[in-house]
């Protein structure tokens, strides 16, 4: 079953939040934290609905109301599995939510929200915590080694990083900025920048080594989420840029992903030259 979707936000910026919410009195906490505007929110009518869209779109963060019984104690136990995106409990703080507290203190559960008491902060606590907001932020200086200096490749690297690996296209970042296609895919690699196409397909490997390090993730499930058009496409892309496996991606850290490439984005390919004849970047 499809969960039913609730869109606050088009924009490709926003934050994808999977809420699994029983009471009456969570779903006005979570309203009043995302309003319009704020986030793309998903409402799951039960945990494995919250599992599979877990497996089909890249989630910054899950909310589970402690008063969904056997589905919140379902999804509190599988927050370990899935470390990158943020398991977010909202809870009475009733005796009878102990058990359940005590569980998702030991399986991962990053937040606790106390209706009543975290109300006016809990947009705050969820957004800080977000996939996307963490990705953006662990990246928001571009590494020396691309050597994207001038003011318009510093303006890409940093919309490109705010979508946290999710697919774009050259037409859509030269909208952002004002700019046309060619003149985007033509100044971006001035100097020594690789060019934009392996600008950005690199992004798009470091989220995916960072999703492939969570246990409910293979690289079938990260192709899937980040939008490859198959784990073989994950797979190529990850060859071509950093001489690597798909599958070794769980392995290898950012840093060591950056300086594998530094080697090989120096060596052009027929991706960079169909790139630049079509103006594609």
């Amino acid at each position: 079953m499809t969960p039913a979707v609730r869109s606050t936000e088009s924009s490709a910026h926003s934050l994808c939040v999977v809420t699994l919410l029983k009471r009456d009195r969570a779903r006005q906490m979570v309203r009043a934290a995302f309003p319009r505007r704020r986030a793309h929110i998903v409402s799951a009518k039960s945990a494995a609905e919250v599992e599979e869209y877990l497996l089909k779109s890249l989630v910054d963060a899950v909310i589970i109301d402690a008063g969904a019984g056997d589905d919140a104690q379902r999804l509190v136990s599988r927050a370990d599995e899935f470390s990158s995106v943020p398991f977010v409990l909202i809870t009475t703080l009733l005796p009878a939510d102990a058990p359940l507290l005590a569980r998702a203190a030991d399986t991962g559960v990053c937040e606790i929200l106390v209706e009543g008491v975290d109300d006016a902060a809990a947009r705050d606590l969820v957004s800080r915590r977000a996939f996307s907001s963490r990705f953006e932020r662990a990246l928001a200086t571009p590494p020396a080694m691309l050597h994207l200096e001038t003011p318009l490749q510093v303006a890409v690297w940093h919309s490109v990083v705010k979508r946290a690996g999710r697919p774009v296209r050259t037409d859509q970042l030269a909208k952002e900025l004002s700019v046309s296609r060619e003149h985007l895919s033509r100044s971006f690699a001035a100097g020594q920048a690789p060019t934009l196409k392996k600008v950005i397909d690199l992004v798009r490997v470091l989220a995916a080594a960072e999703l492939s390090k969570n246990a409910g993730y293979d690289v079938r499930d990260v192709a899937e989420v980040l939008g490859f058009a198959s784990s073989s496409h994950l797979s190529s892309t990850t060859q071509r840029l950093v001489g690597a496996k798909a599958s070794s991606l769980s392995r290898l850290r950012a840093m060591d992903l950056l300086e594998r490439f530094s080697r090989y984005a120096t060596v052009p390919d027929s991706d960079d030259a169909e790139a630049l004849a079509a103006g594609n970047g």
